[in-house]
């Protein structure tokens, strides 16, 4: 799991600097449409970052949490990846990718809700407990 937290924290950096390339180096040179392509998957690879660093931290040892954190690294750069891709020019048939990384998405944050869920059903004495 050390590997993948440190995997987040690179993804979290690759998009502020992905983020402010495209806000400087790229402003002029794409147009409005590959723009808007190349916020959107700047945004949601610091969302995922950020849900793969608190999946690898935060949510019990499970296969439930394997899964999440699995799933938001490979989405993220499948979704992400593919849009940069496109912003940038590739051929259209690269968009094809784009629904498979959305559904890896999908996939992580089904996975930390089953392993958050099963982690209230075994630790009934945490600070939110009924007593």
């Amino acid at each position: 799991m050390r590997k993948l937290t440190v995997l987040g924290a690179v993804y979290g950096a690759l998009g502020v600097m992905l983020g402010a390339f495209g806000a400087h180096a790229l402003q002029g040179t794409l147009g409005e449409t590959a723009m808007r392509l190349w916020h959107t998957a700047v945004e949601y690879q610091l969302w995922h970052a950020l849900a793969l660093l608190v999946a690898a931290l935060a949510l019990p040892a499970s296969r439930a949490q394997r899964v999440s954190v699995w799933a938001f690294a490979v989405g993220g750069a499948l979704f992400s990846g593919s849009l940069y891709a496109l912003a940038l020019g590739a051929p259209r048939f690269v968009g094809a990718i784009t629904p498979f990384g959305g559904a890896a998405l999908i996939v992580g944050w089904l996975a930390a809700a089953t392993a958050a869920g099963r982690r209230d059903q075994n630790d009934r004495s945490g600070p939110c407990s009924k007593s």
